[in-house]
């Protein structure tokens, strides 16, 4: 389900314009995310850090509203769910796209997503689908063996593209504290330096909360 929103009101209807016309629209922020409290919840609970940070993550996208937005045919819409669209690594070392619809009840969202994981390592290639093209997601990647101070991603300029990209990398410790590094790609004609802000604060205090279960 979606909204479109009436660009003749919409504040940022120059911005949207301005930035529409960029041959490469996209720019990307890189910034640390206290994991402390989330990676220890994890292990008492025996509990996957990465669907906990993936849910934690696409929680904080769905409150975010300028991460929800879309170019879809000229217009700017509003998706009511934004889901993951998520590489998962293989035995091999070769990764598989993979769909992670979210729901607000975790367990949920793992139960779903631990059924999807196992048939995208059983794929082989890319695994790549119809459902993969939506726009109602984020694409998603996790790089756990680099924490990376700056990423960038290989696009096709030729597509006119809106959608999210967020990545996490290896956490370190820094003053007593796990830090997670968290990059943030998006499209400024829909998404400014500030709403990246807002997202980045509401993931940090969700990763120091109990998941809704």
């Amino acid at each position: 389900m979606k909204t479109v929103l009436d660009l003749a009101t919409w504040n940022r209807r120059e911005h949207f314009a301005y930035f529409s016309q960029f041959e490469e629209p996209f720019h990307g922020i890189v910034a640390h995310v206290d994991c402390t409290l989330a990676r220890q919840y994890c292990q008492e609970r025996q509990l996957s850090f990465f669907l906990f940070y993936l849910y934690q993550i696409v929680k904080a996208v769905n409150q975010t509203d300028a991460l929800r937005y879309r170019i879809e045919d000229g217009n700017v819409v509003d998706y009511a769910r934004i889901n993951a669209s998520a590489t998962v690594q293989r035995d091999d070392h070769s990764f598989a796209f993979c769909d992670f619809p979210f729901e607000p009840s975790f367990l949920a969202f793992v139960s779903g997503a631990e059924v999807a994981m196992t048939r995208a390592r059983q794929t082989s290639g890319l695994g790549f689908n119809a459902e993969m093209a939506r726009n109602d997601v984020i694409h998603f990647s996790a790089i756990p063996w680099i924490s990376f101070t700056g990423l960038t991603h290989a696009r096709q300029f030729k597509e006119k593209d809106s959608v999210p990209k967020i990545s996490v990398g290896k956490y370190l410790e820094q003053d007593g504290k796990l830090m997670m590094p968290v990059a943030v790609f998006a499209n400024h004609a829909l998404v400014d330096a500030y709403d990246v802000h807002l997202f980045l604060q509401k993931l940090e205090s969700l990763m120091e909360q109990p998941p809704e279960e």
